[in-house]
């Protein structure tokens, strides 16, 4: 039984070894986490092979992503695979726990950098400052969002962009609308 329809199948392969070589991992580190064969990982990866849903889960595991990011691909028509992404067909990321929905609106994870619609919930917050290899940009579309980035503060509104260069940054959203923003990540991390 598969899991899923077969136009995605090129899109998973493809995004999970963008993901693995985002983290910096060869074929074989990952097959040892995993307790899998290279040359099984490998057809994986060229979509030669489909993953079972607990292979999914051990992918998500290593790589540090949700499962919602590996399967929740729509069939995309062949034309607009890898170029087209449809509003009603954005991937979702994260479990949205800490009042935080993303969104992909990158075609796959195979470029040097990936975009991200996220909108942070009202009186909402990352609980603990992250600090990622990245350089990252957003453009705030609508609302306000406080942010840590270092040791500086600052409070962006609609209209507003920033940056942050892998530093240790964390998000308020303390007001009664949520924020919403665009985000670029270099190298890809979802």
């Amino acid at each position: 039984m598969s899991f899923a329809p077969p136009d995605r199948a090129k899109t998973l392969g493809a995004d999970l070894r963008a993901l693995r070589k985002t983290r910096g991992l060869t074929l074989t580190e990952l097959a040892e986490q995993m307790d899998r064969s290279v040359g099984w990982l490998s057809q994986v990866e060229r979509d030669k092979s489909e993953p079972s849903i607990s292979d999914l889960r051990d992918f998500a595991r290593c790589l540090g992503v949700s499962m919602s990011m590996l399967f929740s691909h729509d069939a995309v028509p062949a034309e607009e695979q890898g170029y087209i992404v449809r509003a009603a067909s954005r991937r979702p990321m994260g479990s949205g726990e800490e009042g935080l929905i993303e969104e992909l609106l990158s075609p796959d994870l195979t470029d040097d950098f990936e975009m991200v619609h996220s909108t942070f919930q009202p009186h909402s917050k990352l609980k603990d400052p992250i600090r990622r290899p990245t350089q990252e940009v957003a453009y705030v579309i609508s609302g306000q969002l406080d942010l840590q980035i270092g040791d500086r503060r600052f409070t962006v509104s609609a209209g507003d962009s920033f940056r942050i260069r892998g530093e240790a940054y964390q998000w308020f959203n303390p007001y009664d609308a949520p924020a919403v923003a665009i985000w670029v990540i270099a190298p890809p991390v979802y």
